[in-house]
């Protein structure tokens, strides 16, 4: 088998994408901005995506202030994805080695000990909900669903996930435009035989509810649809040539991831809004509890679906984990950090499906904790690519004597505040371990832990925003001096 070029996706007769943490090659940048639709749409026309009616509907908000939110929070957080995008695009380098322009190469280890815990953890929930719902439609079907069955399903999920994330770029690039066509069908196969569980007078009938709890849901949809993944935003975009146009890399970011996630929102608010039972079965199962109006021939297309769309998305997720991981500075080949973390990912599903109580709760919780640093970091490397006009110093980004140094104390310190004010600013009674969140609700004047503010989670975005002006204010200087420097 022949030795790809270094920096090369793969090699002739090599299906295994050698490229690691390392900048691409020139010679192997041959993609177009329009590619970036398709692994983005496939990882988000999951059915899961309708789960949010209802977690959005359960702020205690009507249907048309839903529909505001849904639609505003899906389409925001994958604009500044979109927006992140343009780095790998300028760098060629994944998103946590342009993440060492702003923080240094040292410096970047607090964000990207973040960003793989955040990487890690939704790998695991779209592998846990790919369990699940194979469990519950093998159940309907009778074909079992006990623990038997919940072992060989997450052993195939987690299986396909691992392999699939090994074998890297371009066999997943290939991929995900098959599982598109497949998945979007499927898709709106399954509104059409659903329209007639919509209840419109129910959904109208839902009362307003505060401004608060607007924000609450507003946040909470940002978290769970982009802001999940801006942290690897780059990682995908960096096969593009220096020449792509940037306003198509972000248009085409944000359109594949936001498209899908879109219309699975309004028609799972229609869905919602109009049964109070499915609402409740969300929250131990979400993609099974989707599956209960269906027909009997149709649940095994609806899991196939399923699955795949879950998959594709758990799939981006652990390939960017093994490259986050490799940025932290663990020295083994890219396919073999994949598959640790594929270790991690399994062990991790086994335990919520035969352990853990609820599905929603530890979700819910994992969100805000680790949304309120994420958008910390978001903030301050957006700031930066805002500032910066010249590409980055591919050669700096992996040498700490380089332009970009150490640790810029700077960024670190202001991403730990911004994280420190987040935390104090939302609440989280979804574990015991976490119910210190929220101490500055009281200070501030927002009502404590209990008022009106309690579940708003401004803390995610006062992060965001904290990060984003403070580093306006603190990077400006330094990005200069380092594109100055020879």
């Amino acid at each position: 088998m022949s030795s790809p070029p270094d920096g090369a996706p793969g090699g002739s007769g090599s299906l295994i994408e050698t490229t690691g943490f390392e900048v691409v090659a020139e010679s192997a940048r041959t993609g177009k901005p329009s590619d970036l639709f398709w692994p983005w749409f496939a990882a988000n026309i999951s059915v899961f995506g309708l789960s949010y009616g209802t977690w959005i509907l359960d702020f205690g908000i009507s249907f048309r202030q839903a529909l505001v939110v849904g639609l505003v929070g899906v389409v925001l957080s994958f604009l500044l994805c979109g927006f992140v995008a343009l780095a790998g695009k300028r760098g060629s380098a994944p998103t946590m080695a342009l993440s060492r322009a702003p923080f240094g190469v040292d410096g970047n280890k607090l964000p990207g000990v973040v960003s793989w815990l955040l990487s890690i953890g939704w790998e695991t929930v779209l592998a846990i909900l790919a369990t699940l719902a194979t469990a519950t439609i093998a159940e309907r079907l009778g074909w079992g669903g006990g623990t038997t069955t919940k072992i060989i399903a997450a052993a195939v999920v987690a299986g396909l996930i691992v392999v699939l994330a090994v074998l890297g770029y371009q066999v997943i690039m290939r991929m995900q435009s098959i599982f598109t066509w497949l998945t979007a069908a499927i898709t709106v196969a399954y509104v059409l035989l659903t329209l007639d569980e919509v209840d419109l007078a129910a959904v109208t009938s839902i009362p307003d509810g505060s401004a608060q709890a607007m924000i609450g849901a507003l946040i909470m949809t940002m978290t769970g649809f982009g802001l999940g993944w801006v942290n690897i935003a780059s990682d995908w975009s960096r096969y593009l040539p220096r020449s792509a146009s940037g306003a198509q890399v972000v248009l085409w970011n944000t359109l594949g991831g936001a498209l899908a996630p879109c219309g699975l929102v309004v028609f799972g608010l229609l869905l919602a809004g109009s049964d109070e039972g499915l609402r409740a079965a969300i929250a131990a199962d979400p993609i099974g509890a989707l599956a209960a109006a269906l027909p009997t021939w149709f649940l095994v297309p609806f899991l196939v679906a399923a699955v795949i769309s879950l998959v594709s998305g758990a799939v981006l997720g652990i390939y960017s984990s093994g490259l986050t991981l490799l940025s932290l500075g663990v020295r083994l080949p890219r396919p073999a950090a994949a598959g640790i973390d594929g270790l991690i990912l399994t062990l991790g599903t086994l335990y919520v499906v035969f352990v853990a109580d609820s599905f929603f709760g530890p979700f819910q919780g994992f969100l805000i904790t680790l949304g309120v640093p994420i958008a910390a970091w978001a903030g301050i490397f957006l700031a930066d690519i805002a500032l910066r006009r010249r590409d980055y110093d591919e050669a700096a980004l992996f040498d700490a004597r380089g332009r970009y140094g150490s640790v810029a104390w700077g960024p670190v310190l202001l991403m730990l505040l911004a994280s420190v004010i987040g935390w104090g600013l939302v609440t989280n009674a979804y574990a015991g371990w976490l119910e210190w969140q929220g101490y500055l609700l009281g200070p501030l004047g927002l009502g404590g832990r209990e008022g009106e503010w309690a579940w708003s989670n401004l803390g995610v975005l006062v992060a965001l925003v904290l990060g984003f002006v403070g580093y306006l204010v603190i990077g400006r200087g330094r990005v200069r001096r380092q594109e100055e420097r020879a």
